[in-house]
């Protein structure tokens, strides 16, 4: 089993920044692409970063320019740094790891999500 804890989340000013943090746990060797979701009240969930064990990063249209991703693999985490944020950036933010493998040549898990965090940004 492999968990994602997020943290960071919390309540903040329109043209504040916030840092969400994710870390992974269990049994773990490798984990391909980590990303971030978020939710809006009423809205599906959407993607919005996601970057590669190499390093790639890449961005929804909507939070480029504002918002970086990065990620320490010896710690098996990934961070968010969420800067200018705007009301509409207020939702859950969910921590996503696409494929991770528990032992070398083992059989992969898929599309793993933590729990969320809640941003709130306040205009």
């Amino acid at each position: 089993q492999v968990h994602l804890v997020e943290s960071g989340g919390g309540l903040v000013q329109a043209g504040g920044s916030l840092r969400l943090s994710c870390v992974a746990s269990g049994e773990i060797f490798e984990i391909n692409r980590m990303g971030w979701y978020r939710q809006a009240p009423g809205k599906d969930r959407e993607w919005i970063a996601a970057i590669t064990s190499g390093g790639f990063a890449t961005y929804e249209d909507s939070v480029e320019g504002r918002f970086t991703i990065s990620r320490d693999n010896a710690k098996n985490a990934v961070y968010l740094q969420m800067n200018s944020l705007r009301p509409e950036d207020t939702a859950v933010y969910y921590c996503h790891v696409d494929e991770v493998f528990s032992t070398p040549g083992g059989m992969p898990m898929f599309n793993i999500f933590g729990r969320g965090t809640q941003v709130t940004v306040s205009s």
